[in-house]
């Protein structure tokens, strides 16, 4: 790697960093100091990330054991903060989970799933690997 290629991707980062930092001030939540909007901007990256490997393993959980739509609910709730289409995919999944009249979902059905699923993945794994 040559030292002019090294500093133009230098160069383009911090590009890139002062563009984040201002769309940070002007779409955050009013950060007073650049400090604060690159903590935030990493408190969103990891908010997205987390979202999205949370949304990638109820789909995972669709087919197979576990509760698949409500990791998939999980997920859609860390990302609708930051990504516009989340809030409303998150919308139609909620209509999907099996909700009391208030629209919450019973805490027998979510510890209820934890636990088969829990179960499930355990014998699986013990029957893949250990027996």
């Amino acid at each position: 790697m040559t030292d002019s290629s090294h500093h133009s991707r230098r160069e383009r980062f911090e590009e890139f960093e002062k563009a984040a930092i201002e769309a940070e001030f002007e779409t955050g939540r009013r950060e007073e100091s650049v400090a604060e909007a690159k903590r935030h901007i990493l408190i969103r990256i990891g908010r997205v990330f987390l979202g999205t490997i949370v949304v990638i393993a109820g789909l995972l959980m669709l087919p197979l054991p576990g509760p698949g739509m409500l990791t998939i609910a999980a997920g859609l709730a860390l990302l609708a903060s930051d990504v516009p289409f989340a809030r409303k995919l998150l919308e139609n999944v909620r209509k999907r989970l099996p909700a009391d009249a208030d629209g919450n979902v019973s805490k027998p059905v979510v510890v209820g799933g934890l636990i088969v699923s829990a179960i499930t993945v355990g014998v699986s794994l013990w029957w893949t690997f250990f027996r």
